[in-house]
């Protein structure tokens, strides 16, 4: 975790999200479940370890204190291991009044998911191969990311594995698991990145409160970057964070005027939540409570049936409108595991402030 001070001069003061140890899963709600997963597999490589649902409670209020969605509203759920270190949970949901107009990048609750590979023209390639549209000319402030949209409209990025000196995780060397992601170089995934109102109140939460760290802050771009894409970009601020051992988090403030100033809630399409995969689910939550902002979404609960019975797990709403969750799984002993090969990236022995 960050290191914030020292009890004695050579004594660390961690502090953060008690017993965190990585990243868990970033999550996204789709329009379609079958298409989403059949493109993260069949173009990004991904592999699909389960499938859940109908999530829902008939008759009560369940769906609203514990995933903040209409008390009717119904989910099903996916699993996708992306890379090495990462995981994607997929959601699509049916709800009353669901809104299916996905956020633009400018958007308070605009969202991308970052990939690194190996050779971003191969990568390229092998994306429009597959009907992935490329958006505009390199970004306004990193020259050597490029933009694509999904089918369904979400924003992923490329960039190459070159060196990188703002101290954040690196995806690297490739341990391609399966022919599309060695077609695509997949090396993992570098980031996640929001889009959010205030990036220094965002900024502020990540490192008070998760104990994330700060590695690089990008404030505009030179001049002569005017037409770049997202648009915009060339007056947005960024800050990039170090989210535990293998992940990293970019937050945007947007330099042009949003369409949308609330982000999107969880059962409309682009809705999102990030999770962090802690040992103790109870003390996360008990520490969490006594945060500024931040709603509790009920109490811990563990999953007693499907395939990831065990699962201890709790949502919780931030002020800085990302919505967050802590989960903790016994990872080995998971119903879905006796049905696939395919396994749920995990920290293994990894704890947050380990940089390996």
């Amino acid at each position: 975790m960050l290191n914030t001070g020292t009890a004695s001069s050579s004594t660390p003061v961690l502090s953060g999200l008690p017993t965190a140890r990585a990243v868990d899963h970033y999550a996204f709600t789709v329009p379609h479940l079958d298409e989403a997963i059949a493109y993260v597999t069949g173009v990004l490589g991904g592999e699909l370890c389960y499938r859940e649902g109908p999530v829902e409670d008939p008759v009560g209020d369940w769906m609203t204190r514990k995933l903040g969605v209409h008390p009717r509203a119904t989910a099903q759920v996916a699993l996708v291991r992306l890379g090495p270190y990462s995981n994607l949970e997929l959601f699509q949901y049916t709800a009353p009044g669901q809104s299916v107009a996905t956020p633009g990048p400018s958007d308070v609750g605009g969202h991308h998911l970052a990939l690194a590979v190996a050779d971003p023209d191969l990568a390229e390639e092998h994306l429009r191969r597959a009907g992935t549209v490329r958006l505009g000319p390199p970004d306004a402030l990193d020259g050597a990311r490029r933009w694509f949209l999904t089918p369904w409209g979400m924003l992923l990025s490329l960039r190459g594995p070159g060196p990188r000196s703002h101290g954040g995780f690196v995806p690297g060397p490739a341990r391609y698991a399966n022919a599309v992601q060695r077609s695509l170089g997949l090396l993992g995934v570098e980031h996640v990145g929001y889009t959010v109102a205030d990036l220094d109140a965002a900024t502020a939460f990540f490192t008070d409160v998760l104990g994330a760290e700060p590695v690089e802050h990008t404030e505009g771009a030179t001049d002569g970057a005017e037409g770049h894409w997202p648009p915009g970009a060339e007056r947005s601020r960024r800050t990039l964070l170090r989210t535990g051992p293998t992940a990293n988090c970019e937050l945007t403030q947007s330099g042009t005027g949003a369409l949308r100033s609330r982000p999107p809630g969880n059962s409309d399409v682009g809705g999102h939540h990030l999770a962090f995969y802690v040992d103790d689910v109870d003390a996360a939550a008990s520490y969490l409570r006594e945060q500024r902002g931040v709603r509790l979404m009920g109490d811990p609960e563990t999953i007693t049936e499907g395939p990831i019975a065990g699962d201890r797990w709790l949502y919780f709403s931030t002020p800085i409108g990302i919505q967050m969750e802590i989960i903790n799984m016994p990872d080995g002993t998971l119903p879905y595991e006796t049905l696939t090969t395919a396994r749920r990236a995990t920290p293994g022995g990894l704890r947050w402030h380990d940089r390996p």
